[in-house]
């Protein structure tokens, strides 16, 4: 098991006992009708009362809860939406969000790993025993004895190589097809002589054969082919768990009546009904209804937008207080959201000219290690003239040389690296984002949802009468608007009650009206309310005929996020704003956080090329974003970061992702990847010394099986050991 997937201990005893317990009685997602993620649950406590309230639902037939995967898997009867049991689960106090099953059925097999694991158990036991013969050899065993210990490991060896060794032939094969070399080459030539020189030399009576010395090769590789895969499986599973959080389904209207459809079979031209909250899932035009949306996603707008008939909306955007009904005019990949795909398409294809310093060695060292090998095997049948004796040595070089070290060297720190970066909240989707997060001098961060939670802080009721706030938090109760939210939480964060009103309702895109002491009442829009609009994001409250009272708000801070910059500032990093917002807001949150570099109302196009400016001027870019204007910008980064929060294409399209609220982790993963790069590089160094002291025993012809057996292993301990340390400190 890796660092990455270790759990936290949990101080509850049930907890010790609950995964084995409920892999046995988990209902998979193939036999439930519905998933949830559950990301707050902590211990056996939890799931007793989620299981209760779930199954004292109506309709609710099943409910299992998986601690490890915080998870619930439910069977429900017809008619029970996810929706409704997310809001059964919430009102127990838990957080919970609706999973795609489809999506999720796809990770619950990891073939290749249990492949791989599979061909590591058996090339190891297999090992320990050649190993157990070997040391009769080498204790003296002569003539018949010696020559049936061969035998008895070549019996064991083979099958055990050839069924092992598969992962590395068939790269080596497609390699060789495709007219390159890569690590796996000199790995398969390495066996493949071992075994057919020690079949030789067996077959001749030979005093030296090499079966212990293959197979040892073939399990301390394996063990990095697998460290390897394990990093990259917990970042795919993981990633694809918060993929399943978006559920692509729409009401489309069909005779006059509502049907809740897939994405996938809408067609230009359907109406569908946008309800309030929900997120507009096609391009397409207003034909009826009016609200207010939410851009920021798309845009880095904090301010929403008015709507009415006529106007043109994006799949993403949010509709926020009144119903919408939209006719489609794109759908598919002709949406904007595929034209984004574009940008960001021609944005990968120079991040993927990026080397990594594992290729980098195998470029250098495969070539190496086949001609010393072929130098040893002229040198010394022009020596010797005597072909066995060119062969076995030859052999020798090839095995003693063979990238055993190397083969570990970035698989042992990235897991290490990993770990220590999972436990502290991030996930390293790309096998080279390590290596490319060490490089880095600039740091551009996005605005909304990055460095702000993308909902408004109420900054000004201290300045307002206690009775004015008190009828506005009545009235704000009544909408689910942002800035609504925010004047209802904090007033009754200030311990304030809200008014007596009555005959509320809310006029969608205006704002929320009432009757209060038989004055009208009404909270919402500058516009609507006669108000002169203000510079900084404001809502209005109009009590009677009185002047409208204004109350101003600002982005609420991420946690972390001075923390983050100021790290990151200290750290010699360059630091830059880029947003989608207005110029004020973006300034305003600039001199906040004390970054001298900043841009406004940049375009998602925009935004990408910034980045290709500072990568022209040879700036090492990190981009932060979450939205959908942001997918092309991270793509273009030499590594890019999002939050878990963030739209699935900006979590596709970074390497990174920041799975909790907190940005503090983005400084130390800066200092973790420096360190993790440093270790690699020891690493190589650790296995280039090795190289320099085996290589001329092996071209010397006296390195015998032993020698080549305690040498590989010795470098691959010391190698594991060295990234070990990345465990503890960064």
């Amino acid at each position: 098991m890796t660092a990455a997937l270790k759990q936290p201990v949990s101080a509850c005893p049930a907890c010790a006992v609950v995964p084995v317990a409920e892999e046995m009685a988990e209902v998979g997602p193939s036999s439930a009708d519905i998933a949830l993620s559950l990301p707050t649950i902590h211990c056996a406590a939890c799931i007793a009362k989620i299981e209760r309230g779930l199954l004292a639902h109506h309709g609710v037939r099943s409910a299992r809860v998986n601690l490890t995967l915080k998870r619930a898997t439910i069977e429900a009867g017809p008619g029970l939406s996810a929706a409704e049991l997310c809001k059964v689960v919430e009102a127990l106090g838990y957080e919970a969000h609706e999973l795609d099953p489809g999506t999720l059925s796809v990770t619950r097999t990891d073939r290749t790993g249990r492949e791989l694991l599979m061909r590591l158990a058996v090339a190891g036991f297999a090992m320990m025993n050649v190993m157990l013969l070997s040391v009769s050899v080498w204790s003296g065993a002569e003539a018949a004895t010696r020559d049936m210990f061969h035998w008895i490991s070549a019996a064991i060896a083979l099958p055990a190589i050839v069924f092992s060794g598969q992962p590395f032939f068939r790269n080596a094969w497609v390699a060789l097809r495709q007219g390159r070399l890569n690590m796996d080459v000199p790995i398969s030539l390495a066996i493949a002589l071992a075994v057919v020189t020690s079949l030789w030399e067996t077959s001749l009576s030979g005093h030296h054969a090499y079966f212990d010395a293959a197979i040892a090769l073939t399990f301390f590789l394996l063990i990095g082919r697998y460290l390897d895969h394990r990093t990259r499986s917990v970042a795919r599973s993981a990633a694809e768990e918060l993929t399943a959080l978006e559920v692509p389904r729409a009401w489309r209207i069909e005779n006059g009546t509502e049907q809740e459809v897939p994405i996938a079979e809408i067609a230009v031209g359907d109406l569908l009904r946008v309800r309030p909250g929900a997120r507009v899932p096609v391009d397409g035009e207003i034909v009826d209804g009016r609200s207010e949306i939410d851009r920021s996603l798309l845009t880095g707008e904090t301010l929403p937008v008015f709507a009415q008939q006529g106007l043109l909306v994006s799949a993403g955007e949010v509709n926020l207080t009144g119903p919408l009904t939209i006719r489609a005019s794109a759908v598919g990949r002709d949406t904007s959201l595929h034209r984004m795909a574009d940008l960001v398409a021609i944005a990968e294809s120079g991040r993927s000219r990026y080397t990594s310093l594992a290729d980098g060695a195998a470029k250098l060292y495969a070539p190496g290690v086949h001609i010393l090998s072929a130098l040893a095997f002229a040198g010394w049948y022009l020596y010797t003239f005597d072909m066995r004796t060119a062969l076995n040595i030859a052999a020798a070089v090839l095995i003693i040389t063979c990238p055993c070290a190397l083969g570990l060297a970035v698989p042992a720190v990235t897991t290490a690296a990993s770990g220590r970066l999972f436990r502290k909240g991030l996930l390293i989707k790309h096998e080279t984002a390590l290596e490319r997060l060490a490089e880095i001098d600039t740091v551009v961060f996005d605005k909304t949802g990055t460095l702000t939670e993308g909902l408004p802080d109420l900054i000004n009721l201290s300045e307002v009468p206690r009775n004015d706030a008190e009828v506005a938090m009545a009235l704000a109760a009544k909408s689910s608007h942002p800035l609504a939210r925010a004047i209802h939480d904090a007033a009754r964060e200030a311990g304030y009650v809200p008014a007596q009103i009555s005959d509320v309702h809310e006029i969608p895109g205006y704002g929320v009206a009432a009757c209060y002491e038989g004055q009208r009442i009404r909270l919402g829009r500058a516009a609507w309310l006669g108000a002169e609009p203000s510079a900084q994001t404001a809502s209005f409250l109009q009590i009677g005929d009185a002047p409208p009272r204004e109350f101003l708000f600002e982005d609420s801070l991420r946690d972390g996020a001075q923390d983050a910059v100021r790290a990151l500032l200290e750290d010699g990093k360059t630091v830059y704003l880029i947003s989608g917002d207005r110029a004020p807001v973006v300034e305003a949150m600039a001199e906040r956080l004390c970054i001298e570099n900043w841009t406004a109302d940049a375009l998602p196009d925009q935004k990408a090329q910034h980045i290709h400016d500072m990568t022209a001027r040879g700036a090492r870019v990190l981009m932060v974003g979450d939205g959908l204007n942001d997918t092309a910008a991270l793509t273009a980064a030499h590594v890019s970061i999002s939050p878990a929060s963030a739209l699935d294409a900006a979590r596709v399209a970074s390497d990174i992702v920041l799975l909790g609220k907190d940005l503090r982790p983005i400084a130390e993963a800066c200092v973790t990847a420096r360190s993790a790069t440093r270790r690699i590089r020891e690493n190589f160094r650790l296995a280039t010394l090795y190289n320099i002291i085996a290589v001329p025993l092996a071209m010397a012809g006296l390195a015998t099986p032993l020698i080549a057996a305690l040498a590989m292993s010795a470098s691959s301990i010391t190698v594991s050991l060295n990234s070990l340390r990345l465990r503890g400190k960064a």
